[in-house]
């Protein structure tokens, strides 16, 4: 896993489906599900900490990018 396509594409076999319009709210709920899943064990930890390491990294860049503007 590398991408946030690729936590959308993993999320999506799961059934779950995530646009609500903005992006920071998108990956809030990203990480909800995600560790969802994982509490379900139905995600492995090393899936699970890098998930999470994107999708906090991604919405910590785009917070970074609202205050600069």
């Amino acid at each position: 896993m590398e991408t946030i396509y690729d936590i959308r594409q993993l999320l999506m076999k799961f059934g779950t489906f995530i646009y609500v319009g903005d992006r920071v709210g998108d990956l809030e709920l990203m990480e909800d599900e995600i560790k969802e899943l994982h509490q379900s064990q139905c995600l492995t930890t090393e899936d699970y900490r890098m998930a999470l390491l994107l999708l906090r990294s991604e919405a910590a860049r785009l917070r970074d990018k609202e205050k600069g503007e």
